[in-house]
């Protein structure tokens, strides 16, 4: 029988962690400070921090710096502003069941506390801390989509691992755990991610709002506010009665290989194999058809006009990648979207609303895509899901891969290589080697 998640989560040590969730830990980390890189570079980052520090600056708290910009903020205004920053970008790791993401808003926020903490952490200490704000996140995630017809976007579910994990670095005992789980799940966003989905814009994954909204509720709970219970966490017994036995990050954290909705990956993939296994230029393609489940056809986004609409779309993705050949920090500049080749493939494709990938499609994505050419050739791939599944998983090499794409044009191939070194063996760091990991990733590129 497990324990309550919030004696779990009180009294869980580096020593309960086994190795397949401390593999996922690290690569998480080094995935996602490559995300951050690159969208300290963006319009939505820029403007998050000049929000935060103009509301959220530093107080009794102290200091916490924001992610890959060093702007000094209190920890909930670091949170807030490094969870819409590496919200930016969408390429940061996901759990599949909840259809979100849980990286996203915890690295901000955990790096934010652990700017304050009165003595230094080690590496160890931070796993642990990380844990925690993984299995509740992940499992709180999957109560809340079961007990409200919804769906809620990240920062709803993720506000409630952030608000434990964020008290459990306060040195908080399991009770106040509790209230703050309690505090943080009432006060998360119970935003819409479809409503993103169909008018893509800045609010994006509601990480912005879960994280700092998480650690608000850790600062508010060890003041003795009370909250508790969290209805996701006491109240959906059967998301929880394995908490210690078994491990949803393992079972359910899985990478993305490009900067955009999940849900456009196996079109994505699709055509990249298509052209390169028959030879193919963009010049050929004359028409492109996506077969695919109903709501990604919903993404669409034949003709983007911003950042936020081209990280909601199918159509011009995929284009990206006939043209391009890849979606890294070349294809996420402004100009991408003007560029004359994209936008004549991207209005050549056309979604097909198929309703047994609908039907098939609960926990997977799948997509089967017909090329034409301009002399009356057709190639037809095999339906896909996408690369980076669990069943279909990113290397540690592909991850490699996709950080030094995304960090090395923003922080130069030096920096980015001592952030691999340092965060792929975070949890065997002493004291001061963690803090110059940190370091490295909070100061502006």
């Amino acid at each position: 029988m497990s324990l309550p998640f919030h004696r779990f989560a009180a009294d869980l040590t580096y020593g309960d962690l086994p190795d397949d969730l401390l593999s996922i830990l690290r690569r998480s980390f080094l995935d996602t400070m490559g995300v951050a890189a690159v969208a300290s570079t963006t319009d939505m980052a820029r403007i998050a921090v000049r929000g935060a520090r103009a509301m959220l600056g530093v107080g009794e708290a102290g200091a916490a710096r924001v992610l890959m910009d060093g702007t000094a903020l209190s920890p909930a205004g670091a949170a807030m502003a490094g969870g819409f920053t590496v919200d930016a970008v969408d390429a940061h790791d996901t759990t599949s069941p909840c259809k979100g993401h849980v990286g996203s808003a915890v690295f901000p926020a955990l790096i934010a506390m652990a700017e304050v903490m009165p003595k230094p952490l080690t590496g160890q200490d931070f796993a642990a801390h990380l844990a925690v704000a993984y299995e509740v996140s992940s499992r709180a995630g999957l109560a809340q989509h079961a007990t409200c017809a919804d769906y809620h976007t990240s920062g709803a579910w993720t506000a409630i691992g952030v608000a434990v994990a964020s008290a459990r670095m306060l040195g908080c005992n399991a009770e106040v755990l509790r209230h703050a789980a309690g505090i943080g799940e009432y006060h998360g966003p119970r935003s819409q991610m479809m409503r993103c989905i169909d008018y893509p814009t800045m609010v994006r994954d509601g990480v912005g709002w879960g994280a700092p909204s998480g650690v608000v509720a850790a600062y508010l709970a060890q003041e003795g506010f009370t909250g508790a219970p969290a209805l996701t966490c006491e109240q959906a017994p059967e998301f929880w009665e394995d908490l210690g036995d078994a491990w949803r990050t393992v079972e359910d954290t899985s990478y993305k290989d490009y900067p955009c909705c999940r849900w456009a990956h196996p079109s994505i993939d699709s055509v990249a194999h298509l052209m390169g296994t028959h030879g193919l230029t963009h010049e050929q393609i004359a028409a492109v058809e996506i077969k695919t489940f109903h709501n990604a056809t919903r993404l669409a986004g034949h003709s983007p006009a911003t950042p936020d609409e081209f990280a909601y779309g199918i159509a011009f993705p995929v284009a990206t990648m006939i043209v391009r050949g890849q979606i890294g920090v070349p294809e996420l500049a402004a100009e991408t979207l003007s560029d004359p080749a994209i936008k004549r493939i991207s209005a050549a494709v056309t979604l097909i609303d198929d309703p047994h990938f609908t039907k098939i499609s609960e926990g997977k994505r799948w997509a089967q895509v017909t090329l034409r050419t301009t002399d009356g050739r057709s190639f037809e791939d095999q339906p896909r899901t996408p690369k980076g599944d669990n069943d279909l998983p990113l290397s540690d090499a592909d991850i490699s891969t996709k950080f030094h794409l995304f960090a090395d044009p923003v922080l130069g191939k030096e920096r980015a290589t001592e952030i691999e070194h340092l965060s792929t063996r975070f949890d065997s760091l002493n004291a001061a080697d963690f803090a110059r990991l940190l370091d490295l990733c909070l100061t502006a590129p």
